[in-house]
């Protein structure tokens, strides 16, 4: 079922068939534990003055590189005496925000770039040559060539970020909307002298969610780790802002005899963006129209 004749069922159907899809998504394991985690993440984030009792950028050095399990500090303590597990807490808020605000930003304009590319075809080629020329940068390089114009703060990062994810949510939105347009439902909309605005923005935007759906869960991955990345190079969060990418680049140096001071943080990237990767393929393979004919 498309999302088209979804949107034309009756309240009590379409009810069903979103049921029908939240069962294909809780069928898949794997998908429920990113979704678990993601909660979990979120949950961490909002209340972490409340499950903390030190602050994440205080220093104390008499009790510096205290190992895990500690008294007090049970993920011990970095070398200037800050607890790790606050600097974790507080360091899941900002790789949420920042991640949150780039996919956004990089939604809004790829979902314009790819609806009039598709929708209008004289300004398809232009916008796709425009894409294309963002296409041939690599991404992180592309974020850091940003970063060096517009200068180093977790700010631009987030700008550098959703200025990378624009291309490839616009060829998404593009090819969505190119097979919608021609659907015989929009064909009568215009013949009833529709707006083009109302046509793109109350038909076709909506039959377009369930790919634009994936592919966000999927870029908030990719988002936190790039952040990571770009803190670890030094273009991103700078000290003593408690964020992961920067903690693993402050205790490198001390790999040897405080390992926990990279291993925690690393920890704490790897599940956060395998979290959101199958949550992502869970989504896709539960929103698939094509999954109602291989069960």
């Amino acid at each position: 079922m498309t999302t088209a004749e979804t949107l034309k069922l009756k309240p009590k159907k379409r009810e069903k068939y979103y049921i029908t899809t939240l069962k294909r998504l809780f069928k898949n394991k794997l998908a429920v534990i990113g979704l678990i985690i993601v909660i979990l993440q979120i949950l961490i984030a909002i209340f972490a003055p409340y499950i903390t009792i030190h602050d994440p950028i205080k220093q104390n050095l008499a009790n510096s590189e205290m190992p895990v399990f500690s008294e007090g500090h049970w993920l011990g303590t970095d070398n200037y005496g800050r607890d790790v597990w606050s600097r974790i807490v507080y360091g899941a808020r900002i790789s949420l925000v920042v991640g949150s605000v780039a996919v956004t930003l990089g939604l809004v304009g790829g979902i314009i770039l790819g609806m009039l590319a598709g929708y209008y075809r004289k300004m398809d080629a232009v916008i796709m040559r425009f894409v294309d020329l963002l296409f041939s940068f690599p991404g992180i390089l592309l974020a850091m060539l940003i970063i060096a114009i517009l200068g180093t703060s977790l700010v631009n990062v987030a700008i550098a970020i959703s200025i990378w994810s624009i291309p490839t949510c616009a060829r998404i939105v593009r090819g969505s909307v190119l097979s919608i347009k021609e659907k015989e439902y929009i064909m009568a909309m215009r013949s009833m002298g529709a707006s083009d605005l109302r046509i793109m923005v109350r038909h076709i935007l909506p039959n377009a969610s369930a790919p634009i759906i994936v592919f966000a869960t999927m870029r908030m991955a990719t988002a936190i780790l790039s952040t990571a990345a770009l803190s670890y190079l030094g273009l991103g969060a700078q000290p003593p802002t408690p964020e992961w990418g920067a903690m693993i680049s402050q205790g490198q140096d001390f790999m040897w005899s405080s390992p926990h001071l990279t291993i925690v943080p690393g920890i704490a990237i790897m599940l956060t963006v395998f979290a959101f990767n199958v949550l992502g393929d869970g989504l896709r393979d539960a929103l698939d129209p094509n999954m109602d004919l291989q069960q």
